[in-house]
């Protein structure tokens, strides 16, 4: 049973696609919370299908992946039934591309569920680039330019919001690459580069 007193990772399994990617990067991200801020964190990642209704008993999802994502109707109506009431979803793009599997799929699956647009490019100076520290719109990864994907630095992100808040997050950026490192390689980076992560849960959490 979790503690409903802390903060915890949850990851969205779904059938289609392969959802277990970046399994580094919840450890590391979760660090950064316990680094940064007086948020009381749970230290070990939830799993929990999104065919459960134990979703909603998560403040905080995350689901990512590089392959198709087509939800059965069940995962379907639980996502947003869970976005509709409240809850939180930090979606990203493993192929780090706007014409890729996973992007043409996830953005398909969004227009199916809440309607075409719904899914938006956010301004860059969205609340949630200063919710803790101050970015001027999404830092940039080195995952954007490897060779893979489309070799764009895409200098947005998209969300679905609900009553004025995020409730869909969505990246083509590869965060989940970026920050699959043990969280004790982070003292050799100049500027830490999961800052980021740490606006993105206290967004969430003060909703």
């Amino acid at each position: 049973m979790r503690d409903a007193n802390k903060f915890f990772f949850t990851r969205l399994q779904y059938e289609s696609g392969d959802w277990d990617v970046d399994q580094r990067m919840p450890a590391n991200l979760l660090n950064s919370l316990i680094e940064y801020t007086t948020l009381p964190v749970d230290t070990q990642e939830n799993i929990v299908p999104l065919s459960s209704t134990d979703i909603f008993q998560c403040p905080f999802c995350y689901l990512s992946g590089h392959k198709l994502v087509e939800f059965t109707q069940q995962e379907r109506e639980n996502f947003e039934r869970y976005v509709r009431q409240g809850g939180f979803v930090f979606v990203d793009d493993c192929n780090h591309d706007i014409d890729g599997l996973f992007s043409k799929s996830f953005e398909g699956q969004m227009e199916r569920i809440f309607g075409a647009n719904a899914l938006k490019k956010i301004p860059n100076h969205h609340p949630i680039y200063s919710m803790f520290f101050q970015f001027d719109g999404p830092p940039t990864t080195s995952q954007e330019l490897n060779g893979w994907g489309d070799d764009i630095v895409h200098d947005y992100l998209k969300a679905i919001e609900i009553n004025g808040r995020i409730g869909v997050l969505y990246s083509n950026k590869d965060y989940g690459c970026e920050w699959d490192y043990d969280f004790r390689n982070k003292r050799f980076y100049k500027i830490d580069n999961t800052r980021f992560s740490v606006n993105i849960v206290m967004y969430a959490m003060m909703r």
